[in-house]
């Protein structure tokens, strides 16, 4: 049994000229090419499709990178690849300590899997096919591997989730035309939904039916519904399913109901609260591990409080209310979409205390058996109680943790706008459902990431039209083994901490995060001769969400292998990156979707990763692409210098000490010294800190042009016109900070300049010059003279060179002290960086005092002045506020020109 090349053709190319790549990478990778050939699977083995992989595609763009790594050599070296893994690969948040650095073994380990070349493996070295190899694999995945498995703690309260949730989940289109199906419930509880909807309606046999009231949708039985819930609920989840009970029924159709469920789902049902938890105002919901398996019943709460009231629960065979007995008669009723029980019924359920139970009756037997029948349905009710919303405020008065209220997004919508605070803090204890608005027959959605910002945990959407919503809905719950929960961030669960939704700026106790995302390649994404391009969103806060502004040049005539290679797409400032989900969406020129992938912004792996693109339903494409991924903290623009000194010491350091080398040929020993001193403050490190590049000295030279400095400014030198006044003198003293003269500075600077490292280092140059100098008396060659000789006559302008020179014509004496002085430089230049800090925080608090000084000064004078013109004029208040005025204006300018 085999595969027919001609399959394989049409599986990766539709037209002539892609049909041609695909047979002439089957034929460079020694598979059958003929027209009627048939390719055994056991000749058709991973190797051998690797094989046609690499030829159809090419991968170019992975061959650059790889020529980059090696500089140009045919393969990769341990140390190579370690470097590979820890500079690109890495994200450099993690802590060193629970993440460990890839070592020479890891690199080895990923060698010996990925490189089937028997001559390489052995001398670990990874060939390109090695690398590509490694790239594609699931050792190099583009979200951690932990962000799949069940990585949140399940035991918080119900609360502290987002929980997958469908609406009107039997409908398989339209609102108002669609059809509905029992099936559905079972690819939707399957796909990971936790909370699905179900509409009970009289039905015409005595049996409750589903359907979409007052619309043409047809009716399906609800007992077979409930029988596909207990089939599937728990087949890819343990974790709680939620029934949202939208009940319309008879008394005697409730009571049906309620048996189904206990009969149907037996010990999945949970129909009392846990020991645990009970039902008592102040308490907190029970956590998903101790609801495993457990199906929790939404339903109107039956109570018993006999207020006259207006029956809301129409009486099977009560002809005055135009209730659909499932029988075709509800399409002659009126087109209106038929809202949501908690939207249309706030008078059933104001509050606990409110909600009324029994129908007027003609006996009190009747009273009595509607009675029994609606509290069966009621006993059900637990943990989730639908009540009508009336406040934040209310709300947080009566603390009853197992209250839920439902809203419509219209309604959700201004309530973020106008109490986005208290919407947080209600979602911390208590349920919240948001639906689509009744006006969207077309079954479309909302965006969930509007009111995920906010914490509500039942955010439900219609499962059957797969548009930008769903998408995203379906990738975000992709995550955490798809138990269709997962735990909202902790600023949204602790009572201690507050969240704006629309914050702009960095929450307390939250590191903003910051992406950059290059769309290096494309590989498979169409098996059409078109153009393609690359759409790259983010969705979370409103001032993290980016959308419709990242996109790729289009890349004409090839879906097979495109190159995309623009600039990266940077996501300056992400506020809450635990909130936030990054979309990659291939398109072609046309519009039409490709493929998609969500990815969480905390999971993101850095480095070269391949994207494995989803369907619109979630479903796995063979469509791929290739990002280079960069992640990091976030560091306003004033501040990444200092941040990546301190990230990247050792690089800082080096690249210093680069800058100093280079900038030691302009500043050579040849130059003169200067004639007149500069006189600067203390802590300014001019002549101190220049690069002394004499590298034929000793380190005892650039030590000693370092103390002279001090000595040039000796009154000694200075002719009597040319000394300062006393009050020049005083202004000195005060201008070195604390009544420090320069002769003070000096000796800090003997000080620093006879620091412990400096002594070192210049000790160790010593003992290393002293060794080298016997080495080259042992071996000094013959032909030394000769080349002193020739050398010494090539420019007579040149100064001579010292006693203490090399000899010898390798340099070696000259290259140590070169090493050497570099490091004396930098231990130097760290003690006077350290002195002038120490001398400039000095200086401040002088100016400091000065300025506050100087203030106080005018405000008495201004005072005085004020004083003598209330003393000696007569005029109206006007007049005197104008005089005022000006006085102020003149010490103002009087205070400007004395800081000047």
């Amino acid at each position: 049994m085999g595969v027919e090349k001609v399959f394989i053709v049409r599986l990766f190319a539709q037209n002539k000229e892609d049909k041609k790549r695909v047979e002439k990478a089957l034929s460079e990778s020694g598979l059958p090419t003929g027209k009627n050939d048939t390719i055994s699977q056991s000749k058709f083995q991973f190797e051998d499709f690797f094989a046609f992989y690499k030829s159809l595609t090419q991968r170019t763009e992975v061959q650059k990178i790889f020529n980059t790594l090696t500089d140009g050599k045919p393969h990769l070296s341990a140390n190579q690849l370690v470097d590979f893994l820890n500079e690109v690969q890495r994200d450099p948040r993690l802590n060193e300590i629970l993440h460990p650095y890839a070592d020479i073994q890891r690199a080895r380990d990923l060698i010996k899997a990925y490189e089937h070349n028997k001559y390489h493996q052995q001398r670990s070295q990874l060939t390109f096919d090695g690398f590509l190899r490694f790239l594609m694999s699931e050792d190099n995945p583009i979200v951690a591997p932990n962000k799949l498995d069940l990585c949140d703690d399940m035991d918080q309260p119900l609360a502290h989730y987002f929980i997958n949730s469908s609406h009107n989940t039997y409908l398989t289109g339209h609102q108002i035309t669609g059809k509905s199906s029992v099936e559905i419930y079972r690819q939707g509880l399957l796909a990971g939904c936790r909370c699905v909807e179900l509409d009970f309606w009289n039905g015409r046999t005595e049996e409750p039916v589903i359907v979409h009231g007052y619309t043409f949708v047809p009716e399906i039985s609800a007992k077979e519904v409930l029988e596909a819930i207990a089939e599937s609920a728990f087949k890819t989840s343990d974790y709680p399913v939620i029934l949202s009970f939208e009940n319309h029924c008879n008394p005697r159709q409730q009571a049906k109901i309620a048996n189904y469920c206990r009969d149907i789902f037996g010990d999945m049902l949970l129909d009392k609260a846990l020991d645990s938890h009970p039902l008592e105002p102040g308490g907190e919901l029970p956590p998903p591990s101790l609801l495993k398996n457990k199906i929790i019943i939404k339903n109107k709460k039956k109570h018993h409080h006999h207020h006259k009231k207006e029956e809301t629960v129409v009486e099977e065979g009560d002809k005055s209310e135009p209730v659909p007995q499932g029988n075709g008669e509800i399409a002659h009723a009126p087109l209106v979409r038929h809202s949501s029980k908690e939207e249309t019924s706030s008078s059933e359920s104001e509050s606990s205390s409110e909600e009324e139970g029994g129908a007027e009756a003609e006996g009190a037997a009747e009273e009595a058996r509607e009675t029994h029948a609606a509290a069966e349905i009621s006993a059900l009710v637990n943990y989730v109680q639908p009540v009508h919303f009336s406040s934040f405020e209310n709300a947080e008065k009566k603390n009853r943790f197992y209250e839920m209220s439902s809203f419509d997004e219209k309604q959700a919508t201004t309530l973020l706008k106008e109490r986005p605070i208290e919407f947080v803090n209600y979602n911390k204890h208590q349920l919240s459902r948001v639906y689509p608005a009744g006006t969207r027959f077309d079954s479309s959605n909302f965006m969930p990431q509007v009111f995920w910002n906010a914490g509500c945990q039942l955010v439900a959407l219609n499962y059957q039209t797969l548009d930008l919503a769903m998408q995203l809905n379906l990738g975000t719950f992709e995550y955490n083994r798809r138990c269709g929960y997962l735990l909202k961030p902790e600023f949204m669960r602790r009572k201690d901490r507050r969240l704006d939704p629309f914050a702009e700026s960095t929450v307390d106790g939250i590191i903003a995060g910051s992406l950059s995302v290059s769309v290096v390649s494309g590989q498979l994404l169409t098996d059409k001769r078109t153009g393609t391009y690359v759409e790259v969103d983010m969705f979370g806060l409103p001032a993290d969400t980016v959308r419709k502004k990242f996109r790729t040049k289009i890349v004409p005539n090839n879906g097979i292998n495109p190159v995309y290679g623009d600039e990266p797409f940077v996501f300056k400032k992400v506020v809450l990156p635990e909130l936030a989900m990054l979309r990659i969406a291939a398109h072609e020129e046309s519009g039409r979707l490709l493929g998609h992938r969500v990815l969480p912004v905390l999971g993101l792996c850095p480095g070269y990763r391949h994207v494995g693109l989803r369907a619109e339903l979630g479903l796995p494409l063979p469509a791929s692409l290739l990002l280079h991924v960069q992640v990091k903290d976030y560091v306003p623009d004033r501040l990444s210098e200092l941040a990546e000194a301190l990230a990247n010491p050792i690089k800082y350091q080096s690249d210093m000490e680069k800058r100093a080398h280079q900038l030691a040929v302009l500043t050579d020993d040849t130059e003169e010294p200067r004639a007149e001193p500069v006189r600067r403050p203390p802590s300014y490190l001019g002549g101190v800190t220049r690069p002394d590049n004499n590298v034929d000295g000793s380190p005892n030279k650039v030590n000693t042009s370092v103390e002279k400095i001090p000595n040039e400014t000796d009154t000694s030198q200075t002719t009597d016109s040319e000394k300062p006044g006393q009050g020049e003198k005083e202004e000195e003293t005060k201008w070195n900070g604390s009544g420090n003269t320069e002769e003070d500075f000096t000796e800090s600077l003997e000080a620093l300049l006879n620091s412990k490292v400096v002594r070192e280092k210049r000790a160790e140059l010593a003992r290393k010059l002293d060794a080298l100098r016997r080495k080259n008396q042992r071996t000094k060659p013959v032909t030394a003279k000769f080349f002193v000789k020739r050398l010494s006559t090539r420019n007579m302008s040149e100064p001579a060179p010292s006693e203490d020179a090399p000899a010898g014509g390798d340099g070696a004496e000259r290259e140590l002290r070169l090493r050497y002085h570099h490091a004396i430089y930098a231990a130097l230049e760290k003690n006077l960086r350290n002195e002038q800090q120490q001398q400039m925080k000095a200086l401040t608090d002088l100016l400091e005092s000065e300025k506050k000084d100087i203030l106080n000064k005018l405000a008495n004078s201004r005072k005085e002045d004020v004083k003598a013109l209330s003393k000696k004029t007569n005029r109206d208040k006007d007049e005197i506020l104008r005089i005022k005025r000006e006085i102020h204006s003149q010490d103002l300018r009087a205070f400007f020109n004395n800081c000047v």
